[in-house]
């Protein structure tokens, strides 16, 4: 959809925006509500707000009267309103809203069947959030029975709540599946606070199902939650620094990237808000970038690219944190590190998996023989066939790890070796011809190849996940068709799942994890 912003600062032709999904993120009192109802009151015909925190509560706003209604007939609805029917906040309605459909429908579904006895039955709204609602809350469930339709939630324990008994998290994801499902065609959705009340494991979950559910529709999200912001793929983002209300104008600015925001509005909106976490790679597909958050829910998580990137961010973070009250910690693969590099690197808040891949981190006991047990397989038997694969894969290819560990060991070797007081050249050649007597090429070798064999001898699992450099390492190791799981990314999911459900079995995947860290 093509949109008009409201006006800029400084800029004398309006600002046209051409996009199915904008985000305008700013600190508390910038000046995002007052931009989303400018939006509003150009896009009247065609535009619905969404504010999940205000739906929950009875409002005193009335509804604008329709243009031939006079003063006297409006205050005479009003007054007929507030006598003969209660107030109803906007969630209490939209259920009405809902089993009203529900039972117009199933009624007609009656009179069809009359005449087409095979027909199948609709699906209407309240089938369709439903579907939605349970892949937030898996462990409840949304049942229709009795009379007039009525809406319950049931737990694991049998006892069973009406929809106006649910907590504030149930009612709130119901309604904004729900409002943005009864929006009108094509309709522009300004939705405020998108992540209110949500917990961090389902908000982005919970709008790409509604994105998805309704594609037609153009989305505003109004935030100040950077984590949020970024998790909206193919998105056009503004931020507003400020707003003059005056002369109803806005200092934005366009950010142009989809995959980070400029670190002055992590200063200006995070300020001393949640700790940051630095972590490699840049694309939010990536391993690290799903799990971490995942494992660490407390934190911001921010790729930054290379392993050198999350280093000196760290510590400039840590350096400036007096100026911006923030808790940095850093993340980086362990790369055949040595562990006099671990330590130091740990001094400086910078932590290293205990396992050479961010993949062999899924292989871990505890992570293979939990989503054993969830996918109602031995665990027992799963992870010993998965730790007798993964010994037979790293024989096959024990040269060339002792080939990778022996050329960063002799390289950091020769970066250790080098006199930095030599002053000239004869020093220099005479040094260098030196290094040769100074590094041990085939003692190195032989020792690393010694220790490699005997991990795999002993079956030491734990030292063969931390050495063994292979990216295909978990398909290779046949624990998808052990536990009856089509591929590494399905593998993957139920982990992600798992922790999302924030249970009994996604402690024990989060602690295994931070232990391999050392957190």
């Amino acid at each position: 959809m093509e949109l008009i912003l409201p006006t800029k600062q400084n800029i004398s032709e309006p600002v046209v925006l051409d996009t199915k999904v904008l985000v305008v993120i700013g600190a508390n009192g910038a000046g995002k509500s007052s931009f989303g109802r400018n939006l509003y009151e150009q896009y009247k015909e065609k535009c619905i707000r969404i504010s999940g925190m205000h739906s929950l509560f009875i409002t005193s706003e009335e509804k604008d009267s329709q243009t031939e209604e006079n003063e006297l007939a409006r205050l005479q609805s009003m007054i007929a309103e507030r006598i003969f029917m209660p107030r109803m906040s906007e969630y209490e309605k939209l259920i009405l809203h809902l089993q009203t459909e529900e039972f117009e429908a199933a009624v007609q579904y009656k009179e069809d069947c009359k005449l087409t006895p095979d027909l199948q039955p609709p699906v209407t709204k309240i089938d369709r959030i439903q579907a939605i609602w349970e892949k937030m809350f898996p462990h409840n469930r949304l049942l229709r029975k009795s009379g007039f339709i009525e809406l319950v939630s049931r737990s694991r324990d049998g006892n069973s709540y009406t929809a106006g008994r649910m907590s504030d998290g149930e009612k709130l994801v119901f309604y904004l599946i729900g409002a943005v499902l009864c929006a009108p065609p094509d309709a522009l959705l300004i939705i405020e606070e998108p992540e209110i009340l949500l917990h961090d494991s389902i908000k982005n979950l919970l709008w790409d199902e509604i994105e998805n559910m309704r594609p037609d529709c153009t989305y505003v999200y109004l935030t100040h939650d950077i984590d949020f912001a970024a998790s909206r793929q193919d998105s056009k983002r503004i931020w507003i620094r400020s707003y003059n209300a005056d002369a109803r104008i806005w200092d934005y600015e366009l950010i142009e990237s989809n995959d980070s925001f400029p670190e002055e509005v992590y200063m200006e909106i995070l300020g001393s808000r949640k700790p940051i976490l630095f972590i490699e790679g840049t694309d939010n597909n990536s391993i690290d970038s799903r799990l971490y958050p995942l494992i660490f829910p407390d934190y911001m998580v921010k790729p930054m690219g290379g392993c050198q990137k999350v280093i000196e961010t760290t510590k400039a973070f840590a350096q400036l944190k007096d100026f911006h009250t923030l808790d940095s910690k850093g993340i980086v693969d362990r790369d055949r590190r040595t562990q006099g590099e671990i330590d130091y690197l740990r001094e400086q808040h910078i932590y290293v998996p205990d396992v050479a891949e961010v993949e062999n981190l899924l292989l871990l006991e505890p992570v293979i023989k939990t989503v054993a047990k969830r996918l109602m397989k031995d665990p027992e038997n799963i992870f010993a066939q998965t730790k007798d694969n993964i010994i037979k894969l790293f024989l096959k290819d024990l040269e060339s790890q002792v080939i990778l560990h022996a050329k960063h060991r002799v390289r950091k070797k020769l970066e250790t070796t080098v006199d930095r007081k030599i002053t000239t050249v004869e020093q220099l050649t005479e040094h260098v011809e030196s290094i040769r007597e100074n590094v041990h090429v085939e003692e190195i070798y032989k020792g690393i190849k010694e220790k490699f064999i005997q991990y795999a001898e002993t079956g030491d699992y734990k030292n063969i996940l931390r050495v063994y450099n292979q990216k295909g390492i978990l398909p290779q190791s046949r624990l998808c068709n052990l536990c009856g799981i089509s591929n590494k990314e399905s593998y993957l999911n139920l982990i992600l799942c798992i922790l999302k459900e924030n249970k009994e079995d996604a402690e024990i995947i989060r602690s295994s994890i931070k232990e391999s860290l050392g957190t």
